[in-house]
């Protein structure tokens, strides 16, 4: 494989964090939940793909393969927690 494939083969995999990083963001300011007041745009979307990528690489070395419905299920619960978490959900 060569370097443009696995190129190719990484964005793939880290695009499913990547858009509900910018679904995240983007939703908190359109719906005007209250992280949207309390963090940037750009630092919230690069807290969520952190957490995002996080949660895929953890999902392909517990599963032992990528594209596996709990890991996706698990990127959804890590993100919606930490939406929750940067928005101070805790002190509603």
């Amino acid at each position: 494989m060569g370097p443009l494939d696995t190129l190719n083969h990484l964005l793939n995999f880290f695009a499913p964090a990547f858009a509900m990083a910018v679904l995240m963001a983007l939703g908190s300011r359109v719906l005007r939940w209250k992280s949207g007041a309390s963090h940037a745009a750009w630092k919230q979307f690069a807290i969520q793909l952190a957490v995002g990528c996080a949660v895929l690489l953890a999902g392909l070395v517990l599963l032992g393969r990528d594209g596996k419905m709990a890991t996706y299920a698990a990127l959804v619960v890590a993100c919606a927690t930490c939406q929750w978490w940067l928005g101070k959900g805790w002190k509603a």
